[in-house]
C-alpha cells in the first residue's frame, strides 16, 4: 500500500483505549501563529542545590531531612492530593449530584540524587533500578485494602508546571479509579470478552504490520508513537507480552523496557537539542480485585509542545467539543524521532552527566 507522510490527513481516527475519535488536521501545524510562545529554560543547574527540598541531605518543606541516598528515593508528599486522614463523613449535595470521601496517599520518588540530571540521561542499569522500585511500590500500595488504584507519573518541565526541576515523579495511591484508565479498563475488558485477544497486543500488531511508527523494539519491549496519537510526539513504551502491571514482568524485561524508555527519551531530548517537557504516566491495572485479564500495562508519554516553543493548546474542540484535534500526522512525526540519534546530544557536548 502507497502511504504519504505528508499528506494533510483530513480524517478522524479512532483511539481505541480512550474509546473516542481523534480528528487529524496535519495543514494546521504551519499555520501563523501570533500567540504565546512557551519558554523552555536551556540553563545549566549543579550536581546538588542547598535549597531544593529533594536533594540529598536537605530539609524537606515538612521539616524532615532527606537521607543522603544514593540511588532511588521515595518518601510521602509533604503536600498529598490525597490522604488517610481525609473524613469519610461529608455533607451530602442537593438535587441529582452526589459526591463520595478521596481517601489514600501520596509521594514522591527522585530519581537520582543528582539534580542536575534527568530520566533521559540516566543510565539503563538505573531506569530498571526504577522500573523495579516502581514495582515495588505498587505491590506494597497493592496489598491495602483501602486502595483501589496506584497511579504513577511524572511531570516534566516548567511548561507541565512541575513545581521542583529535581528529577522526580509521584504516586498517587487512592480509593477510587482514575477515569482514563477506568475507560481503558472496561474497553480491554469488552474486546477480550468479544475477540480473545488482549486489545493492546493488537495494537502493537498493527504498528508493528505498518512500522512507520516504530522508534524502538527487541525481543520482548517496543516503543512507538501510536497512529492515533493525539499529542504530536505522544509515544507508547510497553512489553509486547500482556502484563496488567509491572508485579509480573521479570527482570529480563524489565531491563528491556529500560532500554526502549531511555531510547525514546533521549531522542525526545534530541529533537529540539534541550531537556524535552512531557507527562508520562504509567497505565496499570487497578488494585480493586477485579478481573483485569485483558488490560495491558504499558507507558505513555504525553509531550505539550508542537514546536519548539509552541504549545498544543486545548481549546474549543478538546475543552468546548470534546474530541482532540491533532495539528500534526503521526507518521510524518515519527520519521521525525526515528531519524534522530539515540545518544543524548550533551554527551557530545562534553556536559556533565549521570
Amino acid at each position: 500500500m502507497a502511504h504519504s507522510d505528508t499528506a494533510a490527513a483530513w480524517e478522524q481516527r479512532w483511539h481505541p483505549l480512550r474509546e473516542e475519535w481523534v480528528v487529524i488536521a496535519a495543514h494546521r501545524q504551519d499555520r501563523p501563529w501570533q500567540g504565546e510562545h512557551a519558554i523552555v529554560s536551556g540553563a545549566r543547574v549543579p550536581e546538588y542545590v542547598e535549597g531544593c527540598y529533594f536533594c540529598p541531605g536537605n530539609v524537606r518543606v515538612g521539616g524532615a531531612r532527606n537521607p543522603d541516598y544514593t540511588s532511588v528515593f521515595v518518601f510521602d508528599n509533604d503536600h498529598p492530593c490525597v490522604g488517610a486522614a481525609a473524613p469519610r463523613q461529608i455533607e451530602t449535595p442537593p438535587g441529582i449530584y452526589r459526591n463520595a470521601p478521596a481517601t489514600g496517599l501520596a509521594r514522591v520518588v527522585c530519581y537520582t540524587p543528582k539534580h542536575n540530571a534527568t530520566l533521559a540521561e540516566l543510565p539503563v542499569d538505573d531506569i530498571a533500578a526504577l522500573l523495579a522500585t516502581w514495582r515495588e511500590q505498587y505491590l506494597e500500595l497493592a496489598s491495602r485494602p483501602e486502595i483501589n488504584h496506584v497511579l504513577i507519573f511524572e511531570n516534566k518541565g516548567e511548561v507541565v508546571g512541575v513545581s521542583n526541576p529535581h528529577p522526580h515523579g509521584q504516586i498517587y495511591a487512592t480509593n477510587f479509579v482514575f477515569k482514563t484508565i477506568e475507560t481503558e479498563a472496561a474497553a480491554a475488558r469488552r474486546y477480550y470478552a468479544e475477540h480473545r485477544r488482549v486489545l493492546f497486543q493488537d495494537i502493537v500488531r498493527s504498528e508493528l504490520e505498518d512500522g512507520r511508527r516504530v522508534l524502538f523494539e527487541s525481543a520482548s519491549a517496543i516503543a512507538f508513537l501510536p497512529y492515533f496519537a493525539r499529542y504530536a510526539y505522544e509515544c507508547y513504551v510497553a512489553p509486547k507480552e500482556a502484563h496488567a502491571s509491572l508485579a509480573t514482568m521479570s527482570a529480563g524485561e524489565l531491563g528491556e523496557l529500560a532500554t526502549a524508555l531511555k531510547s525514546l527519551l533521549v531522542r525526545y531530548d534530541n529533537l529540539w537539542q534541550m531537556s524535552f517537557p512531557y507527562v508520562l504516566t504509567l497505565h496499570q491495572a487497578p488494585t480493586d480485585g477485579a478481573d483485569y485479564s485483558g488490560f495491558h500495562f504499558h507507558i505513555e508519554c504525553h509531550p505539550p509542545l508542537r514546536k519548539p516553543h509552541l504549545l498544543k493548546y486545548l481549546a474549543g474542540p478538546e475543552i468546548g467539543g470534546g474530541n482532540f484535534l491533532s495539528d500534526t500526522r503521526p507518521e510524518a512525526k515519527a520519521a521525525e524521532l526515528l531519524a534522530l540519534a539515540d545518544v543524548h546530544y550533551r554527551l557530545h557536548e562534553g556536559a556533565p552527566h549521570a
